[in-house]
C-alpha cells in the first residue's frame, strides 16, 4: 500500500512540474501568436492601401516582405506549440499507463482482502480467533489486527476510487490536448497555403520592380540624401543643446563633465528614460515595424545595402505620432519631401519623429508621454504611411526597437 501511495504522490508531483514548466511557455507562445496575428491583419490592411496606386511600388514589396516574415514567425510559433502539446500528450499517456497499472494492483489487493474477509466474516470464527490466543497480550494484538484489517480494506477501496477519478481526469486532459493539436495542425496547413500565395506575389513584385532599376536607384539616392540631411540636423541640435547646457551650467556655477551638463532635474529625467528601456510606449496607436535598425540588403537591387539609423513603422493614413516619454521639444525641422521632424530631448537622450505632414507642437514646449506630436505623412506615389523613429544617447544612435515595449 505504501508503495502505491508513494508512486501516486511522485506521479502527482511530476505532472505538476511538467505542467508548470510548460504552462508559462505555452502562455508566452500564445501571446506571441496573438501579437503576430494582429500584426498580420494590420499588415494586410496596409498592403491594400499600397495597392491603390496604379503601378507596383517598393511600398508594396516592403509590406509583402513584412507580411511573409510575420507569417513565417507565426508558423514557427505554431510549430513550437505543437511540439509542447506532443510532449504533454506523451507525458499524459505515460501517466495514464502508470495509473492503469496502479489501479490493477489496487484491485487485485482489494480482491484478496475481500476473499479473506469472506472466510472470516462469521462473528463466531472471529471470536474464536481472538480467544484461542496464548496470552492476553496476543489476544489484544489479534483484535487490533482485525480492526486494522477492516480499516485497511476501506482505505484500499477509497484509493481505487481516487485513482480511477485521477485517471479519468488525465484522459479528459489528454483528449483536450489532442483536439488542440488537431486545431493547430489545421491552422498550420492554412498558414502554409497563405505563405505560398504571398511568396508568389512577392516574386512577381520583385520581377516587376527589377525592370525599373534606374528609377529605384534614383529613389534610393533621394532617400539617402534625405536621411543624411536629417542626421546632419540631429547632430546640429545635439551640438547646440550641448553648448547651451554648458553655458547655463557655467552661469550657475556648476562644474560638469557630462556631455549635456545636466541639471539635477534633467539628470532625473534622463535616468527615468534609461530605466524604462524596453517598456517605452509606442509612438503610434498601432503599426508594424517594416524597416529595422542598421544595415540591410536592398530587397530588389543586388549588392546594394540600406542603412537605417532608426526604425520605420508603417501605419494607417491619418495616424498621429505621439511622444514615447516626457521631455522638451528641441527642434521642429523640415525634411525633404515636404514633411517635418520633431526632436524631443529627455536629459541626455533624444527621440526623433520624422515624416510628419502636420505638427502640433513647437520648439521649447514641454511634452508629456503619449502626447500627440503631429500627423504621419503619406507618400502619394506609393500610398505608404510610415513614421521614422530614432533614439540618440548623446552622439550615439540607439536601436529604438530595444527601447519601446512589445505591442500587446
Amino acid at each position: 500500500m505504501k508503495h502505491v501511495i508513494a508512486i501516486l504522490t511522485g506521479l502527482s508531483l511530476l505532472l505538476f512540474l511538467v505542467f508548470e514548466a510548460t504552462g508559462q511557455t505555452r502562455e508566452e507562445l500564445e501571446q506571441d501568436k496573438l501579437n503576430l496575428e494582429r500584426e498580420i491583419r494590420l499588415t494586410n490592411e496596409l498592403l491594400v492601401e499600397t495597392q491603390r496606386t496604379a503601378e507596383v511600388s517598393m511600398g508594396q514589396l516592403v509590406m509583402l516582405n513584412s507580411q511573409i516574415n510575420r507569417r513565417e514567425q507565426l508558423l514557427g510559433t505554431i510549430q513550437n506549440e505543437i511540439r509542447i502539446i506532443n510532449r504533454r500528450i506523451s507525458s499524459l499517456t505515460q501517466s495514464i499507463e502508470l495509473l492503469e497499472g496502479d489501479l490493477e494492483e489496487l484491485k487485485a489487493n482489494y480482491a484478496e482482502m475481500v476473499r479473506l474477509a469472506a472466510r472470516n466474516r462469521d462473528a463466531t470464527q472471529r471470536m474464536m480467533f481472538i480467544f484461542s490466543s496464548d496470552s492476553f497480550n496476543q489476544a489484544y494484538l489479534r483484535m487490533r489486527y482485525l480492526q486494522q484489517y477492516g480499516n485497511h480494506r476501506r482505505m484500499q477501496a477509497e484509493k481505487i476510487e481516487e485513482t480511477t477519478l485521477r485517471m479519468n481526469d488525465q484522459l479528459a486532459t489528454l483528449e483536450q490536448e489532442r483536439n488542440r493539436q488537431q486545431t493547430l495542425l489545421a491552422r498550420q496547413r492554412d498558414e502554409v497555403r497563405e505563405l505560398t500565395v504571398e511568396k508568389a506575389s512577392q516574386e512577381r513584385t520583385v520581377s516587376d520592380l527589377k525592370t525599373r532599376e534606374e528609377q529605384l536607384m534614383s529613389q534610393l539616392q533621394e532617400q539617402r540624401q534625405a536621411a543624411q540631411e536629417l542626421q546632419d540636423a540631429i547632430r546640429r541640435v545635439i551640438e547646440e543643446e550641448r553648448r547651451r547646457a554648458q553655458e547655463r551650467a557655467e552661469a550657475e556655477g556648476r562644474v560638469t563633465t557630462d556631455m549635456f551638463a545636466l541639471t539635477p532635474e534633467e539628470q532625473l529625467l534622463s535616468d527615468n528614460f534609461a530605466g524604462n528601456r524596453g517598456s517605452l510606449p509606442w509612438p503610434l496607436e498601432r503599426g508594424v515595424i517594416t524597416s529595422h535598425f542598421g544595415e540591410q540588403p536592398h530587397p530588389v537591387l543586388p549588392g546594394i545595402t540600406i542603412s537605417n539609423n532608426g526604425i520605420d513603422i508603417s501605419t494607417s493614413e491619418g495616424a498621429r505620432a505621439r511622444a514615447i516619454f516626457d521631455g522638451r521639444v528641441s527642434r521642429v525641422i523640415s525634411v525633404p519631401g515636404g514633411f517635418y521632424a520633431v526632436i524631443i530631448r529627455h536629459g541626455e537622450y533624444l527621440s526623433v519623429y520624422s515624416n510628419l505632414s502636420e505638427v502640433f507642437v513647437a520648439q521649447g514646449q514641454h511634452i508629456s508621454v503619449r502626447e500627440e506630436l503631429g500627423v504621419v505623412g503619406t507618400n502619394p506615389r506609393e500610398a505608404k504611411t510610415n513614421l521614422h523613429l530614432e533614439i540618440w544617447k548623446g552622439n550615439d544612435k540607439q536601436n529604438p526597437a530595444s527601447w519601446i515595449a512589445r505591442q500587446q
